[in-house]
């Protein structure tokens, strides 16, 4: 069978993968000039610096088959991933645990006193969260949730908490111990020689065809048995229902001699500073020695036609347009949709992995007995 995909992130590459192995012609269009999308890795020519360019990105998994698939095509360093968090003049830790609890209440709290104290602190009055915020107020009560959320919630998504699922902060930790790890999974590492180089390894096959800035277009899809878009959701259909919603990023580079801040990432949790973090790239490899150093500070705003979609929104209103969306995308014949922007989904990398992998079983099943390949196939 002849497959034409549509983008060389690790949706598109995974799936290219697998199913070239699979004896099956591969061509996979992508419109920028790189493979590995938002992913996309490069060293900076001054400096040497290997720079995450859509913003940082760390790997973290407990999915054994995913950490045994991305060892396959890199060498995968570890790394342990901690975030600092400015606010007012203070730095504090995070994710919230012991250390900030006991800098920001000014207390020589043990877990068990944080843990009653936090619970005095909460709301307890609130049953059921209806939104971020009463989540927030339920789970660690107003001054955690005024120093570190509110602020840097509303300049990342634009909406003021209480327009925001409370789902999106039940998935942070709050801990009453001093580890200060932002990540919990087993498997936490970056790639020594970037995620672009992991990405064109997957790519590199017999079977596999890249066109670099090409897109896919409707007119290309004769040309093969069967497509795989895992660009937007919305754009396969010419947004003919309406646009769905992203946050986009918007960088400002900084450049400096010895170390600018000492950490990877740095938030900004007041409202009143424009932007959310600051990230330090030659933190992402503590194995090299550079110099120099490289900074960007992160604006989000809400994404415009020609903008680089990051993060679904999903408030109510995209929820809406998705699920039309998906009904047609389940009606549309001869194509895959997958992928973070393909299925509108808030994806870390494994997950992208670990779905791409089923779905390309699905696939291979399906072509094997016959059967119609599936418009949505997630892990």
């Amino acid at each position: 069978m002849r497959i034409g995909i549509a983008g060389a992130g690790f949706s598109g590459a995974v799936m290219g993968r697998e199913l070239a192995e699979a004896g099956h012609d591969v061509v996979v269009h992508e419109t920028r000039d790189h493979v590995a999308g938002n992913c996309h890795t490069e060293r900076d020519a001054e400096t040497g610096i290997m720079v995450h360019r859509y913003g940082p990105h760390i790997f973290h998994t407990g999915d054994e088959r995913v950490w045994a698939y991305i060892n396959g095509f890199g060498d995968m360093q570890p790394y342990n991933h901690r975030v600092l968090s400015t606010v007012g003049s203070r730095v504090y830790s995070l994710p919230v645990n012991l250390l900030t609890i006991n800098q920001l209440f000014d207390t020589t709290l043990d877990p068990a006193g944080a843990e009653a104290f936090i619970r005095e602190q909460s709301d307890q009055s609130i049953d059921e969260p209806a939104n971020f915020e009463e989540q927030a107020l339920k789970m660690m009560g107003r001054k955690l949730y005024e120093a570190f959320f509110h602020g840097y919630t509303w300049k990342q998504w634009g909406l003021e908490p209480t327009e925001i699922p409370a789902s999106v902060l039940r998935r942070l930790p709050l801990r009453f111990n001093y580890e200060s790890s932002y990540f919990a999974h087993p498997y936490q590492a970056i790639p020594r020689d970037g995620y672009t180089a992991i990405i064109e390894r997957i790519l590199d096959h017999p079977g596999i065809e890249v066109r670099l800035s090409t897109p896919y277009s409707a007119a290309d899809r004769e040309h093969f048995d069967h497509s795989i878009w895992t660009g937007p959701l919305d754009a396969w259909f010419g947004h003919r229902l309406g646009r769905l919603g992203y946050r986009t990023l918007d960088f400002e580079e900084i450049r400096a001699t010895g170390d600018f801040q000492g950490c990877a990432v740095m938030n900004y949790g007041d409202v009143d500073v424009p932007y959310t973090r600051i990230s330090e790239h030659k933190h992402f490899a503590p194995w090299e020695q550079h110099e120099d150093t490289i900074c960007f500070r992160e604006f989000s705003r809400l994404a415009g036609e020609d903008d680089i979609p990051y993060y679904p929104i999903r408030m109510a209103k995209d929820k809406v347009l998705l699920e039309q969306y998906l009904d047609a995308a389940r009606k549309e014949p001869g194509v895959t949709f997958a992928g973070r922007l393909g299925t509108y989904r808030y994806l870390d990398m494994d997950v992208t992995i670990a779905d791409a992998l089923a779905a390309a079983d699905a696939m291979k099943e399906a072509i094997s007995a016959g059967r119609p390949i599936p418009a949505l196939l997630q892990g």
